[in-house]
């Protein structure tokens, strides 16, 4: 059996890890946008503890928080070996790295990604699929988005780029 190490143990997982992430970017959000003004990193610090305390006194918050976490390291992960390989057959070029329909496709995976993963993690994922791909049942809901998205194609590519 293995042991249990202190990073693992639940207090550190439920308590502790989203405290300090949560007190952190909030923090550093308010230090960045100063919102409070130049000279406010106490009240700051003070906002940042109550919000984290606060998450940590909700059960469903710190729950989200700590089902997300996971799935936020390995879309960095993923991220960071793209952006890598991406460099080495690019190579470095004056102004942006990426083009505009490689951020909106990055965009658009890691969006799909992510709401996919919250469905799943809270339990809605089974309703959402039967919602969209139920035999049947549903087929004014499928009549419009098919609808809207034939819309969207077609203005895509007469308001798209005339070259």
């Amino acid at each position: 059996m293995a042991a249990e190490t202190l990073l693992l143990s639940p207090f550190m997982v439920d308590f502790v890890l989203p405290f300090i992430l949560i007190f952190a970017l909030i923090f550093a959000i308010l230090q960045k946008t100063k919102l409070l003004g130049d000279e406010s990193k106490r009240v700051n610090a003070m906002i940042s503890l109550v919000i984290g305390l606060m998450l940590i006194a909700f059960p469903p918050a710190r729950n989200l928080v700590v089902l997300l976490m996971p799935f936020l390291a390995v879309v960095a992960v993923i991220l960071l070996v793209f952006m890598l390989l991406y460099g080495f057959i690019v190579g470095k070029k004056e102004g942006d790295v990426l083009g505009k329909w490689w951020k909106v496709t990055l965009g658009g995976i890691v969006a799909v990604g992510l709401v996919s993963y919250l469905l799943m993690i809270s339990g809605y994922w089974d309703f959402v699929w039967g919602l969209f791909f139920a035999g049947g049942k549903n087929q004014l809901l499928m009549t419009v988005i098919m609808i809207a998205a034939i819309i969207g194609v077609i203005a895509a590519v007469i308001w798209g780029d005339k070259k």
